[in-house]
């Protein structure tokens, strides 16, 4: 089997998704972090897809190599990474309906068969009592466990900060039994970020996500020994060496790669290793509810440190509600929810809605 062509599409001037063709007739699906959609595309057209073409698909970690070292001086930690993810999720979903065999299986089974996430809330616009309301409406639908944003990101202690006063308002609401996070997009210098981490352990906050700038490594393991509360990150780094470093020299609690921007499945499970060897848990960065998250639950479901409820964006979608692109969506039960059990991915993408999205 070879590879005949690999296509980039963005969606909306935004989404960007990849398909990889071979001259077998399987066709693999992935999806790129929506962070520049232009400059991704590019990479996927200009600089990935000459690499891939005319290569076995099976061959993935040999093809993750070569767009790796051929492409790093172009910037290996961010947009190369991100369209490399599309293109490497893309051969694992030829590689599953190859064998006939839903993705979870090729990745050593399910250790778990029914993930649990959680709501994650990306508004910055409620009040603490409006967000207490929205946070017990999805402890009611089953879910365990609710993630506000409530600061400026990158803010540098000088942005809009309603942290406590909201969380003092979800915790009164949804009672102790139903767990809170709270991400700041690295709001806080570090002495800041203690003061508030020590009012947060107050309220039994479960972890505390990305306080510091993501580039400040003293700050980090200071604050992580400061405090008890669990402290999160990850959504910023993009290899295996980057979340060896978040281990050893922040010191973080909790770890989160996200499958759509750290190089894809091949990547995310040697960073789950990495993570495995220190005995550190896996919460992901998980912001794309369509075919990122489908990656994400065949992970989840096969990953044994994944063990803690995962991210699932709560918020309204293009791709997942008013113009869905899955023929068959994902359906969270009792805040639970289970990788498709088809070949591959064992998702279809609905073409008619593709067509209509796709940018000309």
């Amino acid at each position: 089997m070879k590879v005949t062509a690999v296509e980039s599409l963005v969606l909306l001037h935004r989404y960007h998704l990849v398909r990889v063709h071979t001259d077998e007739g399987i066709t693999g699906i992935g999806e790129v972090s929506p962070m520049a959609a232009a400059v991704t595309d590019a990479l996927v057209r200009e600089t990935l897809a000459p690499i891939v073409v005319d290569q076995d698909p099976l061959q993935i970690e040999r093809i993750w190599h070569e767009m790796y070292h051929q492409a790093h001086k172009l910037g290996p930690m961010g947009a190369v990474l991100e369209a490399m993810a599309g293109i490497d999720i893309a051969l694992w979903d030829i590689a599953g309906k190859a064998a006939n065999l839903p993705l979870y299986a090729l990745l050593g089974g399910k250790f778990r068969p029914r993930p649990q996430v959680y709501a994650s809330s990306m508004r910055r616009d409620m009040t603490p009592e409006e967000e207490a309301d929205r946070a017990v409406e999805y402890k009611e639908k089953g879910y365990p466990g609710y993630k506000m944003h409530s600061a400026t990101r990158w803010a540098y202690d000088d942005g809009f900060d309603q942290t406590v006063n909201t969380v003092r308002a979800v915790r009164k609401a949804v009672g102790d039994d139903f767990d809170i996070m709270v991400d700041v997009n690295n709001a806080y210098l570090a002495p800041t970020a203690v003061k508030i981490a020590r009012q947060l352990e107050e309220y039994g906050v479960w972890h505390f996500e990305e306080p510091l700038a993501a580039h400040d490594r003293e700050g980090y393991a200071a604050l992580a020994a400061a405090v008890d509360i669990p402290i999160a990150s990850g959504e910023q780094e993009y290899t295996r060496w980057q979340f060896r470093d978040l281990i050893l020299h922040n010191q973080v609690d909790i770890l989160q790669p996200d499958v759509i921007k750290c190089g894809g499945i091949t990547e995310w499970k040697k960073i789950a290793a990495v993570c495995q060897a220190f005995n550190k848990p896996i919460t992901v960065h998980n912001t794309q509810p369509t075919v990122g998250t489908v990656a994400h639950l065949h992970l989840w479901a096969s990953t044994p440190n994944c063990t803690y409820p995962q991210e699932y964006n709560i918020e309204p979608h293009p791709l997942r509600d008013t113009s869905p692109i899955l023929a068959e969506p994902l359906e969270v039960v009792d805040g639970r929810l289970a990788p498709p059990e088809g070949p591959g991915l064992g998702i279809t993408l609905n073409e008619d809605v593709i067509a209509k999205l796709v940018d000309q």
